[in-house]
């Protein structure tokens, strides 16, 4: 998903992408930021090269400029201590195209945009001379008659025109194909799937800690009435007397948290998740002395020892004491932001996309 910034924007605004980055950088390829005449959202790391950003989008939107790729070598042109170098692509955004985005929200799609020509003459750098910039007969025909290209995972077309083939599994990145130069941006779902069970006040702290957060939250409560009329963009509900249905039905790789109002459903929906296959993350709300009493109720329902030791509780990260719900909230999404990195580390082991 596109970080906050699917919401087709209030008049022209200006795409940046980093669409490849080299060394030490502020933000990774992929990350992106959508520039109005007044206002940003989104960033692409902050400081000297996304204040140059705002300025060549903000140019780009008085001039009329066209899609463009620029490079930016962080020390020597911006003095900046990171050191990399950013290339940065540039287009004028499209509504049509982030508001089919916003729906494929939790698909993956990629993004094919012609941004330039190929070789050195043609990418625009914040060193290069004049000699070396594309001459206006070259813009002339440059990325405006190569509309933007949308396809999904299994590499069917979504929208837009001809495109070049691409590797999906390369991610965001540049390819030069037939004389021109193209972003490939891969606009990916979060692979990170919480199921929270318990609409309480701290599993609503933690939905809106983890709302910014690149995850999908199923939030699961029999009591409707305790969901907020409005929800995360990353959240959804499900009002359910049945939540043991949801635990069987979920997809390898979904992690679990259970913190509902009842101890009885704590202890069913604790046995469900432990009786799955594998061994998918499992975190229950509570202290020492609640750890031990389901480990002792868990055992006599059958669950053995060591699936019983992979059991998370309490959760949160030691050395965070305060019962607050909201601190709670940022201590158990920094535990599930450290489980979700360790797995995407790991490709055979990572959470599926369900």
């Amino acid at each position: 998903m596109i970080e906050g910034l699917l919401t087709a924007p209030q008049g022209p605004a200006v795409l940046v992408t980093v669409a490849r980055a080299e060394g030490s950088v502020p933000r990774e390829a992929g990350a992106r930021m959508l520039v109005a005449l007044d206002a940003f959202h989104g960033t692409i790391g902050g400081g000297h090269l996304e204040h140059r950003a705002l300025e060549i989008a903000r140019a780009m939107l008085a001039g009329g400029g066209e899609a463009h790729i620029e490079r930016f070598p962080l020390g020597p042109s911006l003095g900046q201590c990171c050191g990399g170098i950013a290339w940065l692509a540039f287009e004028m955004a499209d509504p049509a195209q982030l508001a089919l985005l916003e729906t494929r929200r939790n698909e993956d799609t990629w993004r094919v945009v012609c941004i330039g020509w190929s070789g050195s003459p043609t990418a625009r750098s914040t060193s290069a001379s004049a000699a070396e910039m594309p001459s206006s007969a070259e813009r002339a025909v440059g990325a405006a008659d190569h509309p933007t290209g949308l396809f999904d995972a299994s590499g069917r077309q979504l929208a837009g025109g001809d495109c070049p083939a691409f590797d999906r599994a390369a991610g965001t990145h540049v390819l030069e194909e037939g004389g021109r130069r193209w972003l490939v941006d891969a606009v990916l779902a979060p692979r990170a799937h919480l199921m929270l069970f318990g609409a309480g006040h701290v599993g609503a702290a933690i939905v809106r800690a983890l709302a910014e957060l690149p995850c999908r939250v199923t939030w699961v409560d029999e009591r409707d009435d305790l969901f907020p009329a409005v929800l995360p963009a990353n959240a959804t509900v499900e009002a359910t007397d049945t939540p043991e249905s949801l635990v069987a039905n979920a997809a390898h790789g979904t992690t679990f948290l259970v913190m509902t109002h009842s101890h009885a459903l704590d202890l069913r929906l604790s046995h469900a998740i432990l009786s799955r296959p594998g061994h998918d993350w499992f975190g229950l709300i509570g202290s020492e002395t609640k750890r031990r009493q389901f480990e002792h109720r868990l055992r006599e329902r059958g669950v053995d020892s060591a699936r019983l030791a992979e059991m998370v509780c309490p959760v949160g990260l030691p050395g965070i004491e305060g019962k607050a719900p909201a601190v709670i909230a940022a201590s158990v999404a920094a535990q599930l932001l450290s489980l979700w990195e360790a797995a995407a580390r790991q490709p055979d082991i990572s959470p599926e996309l369900n």
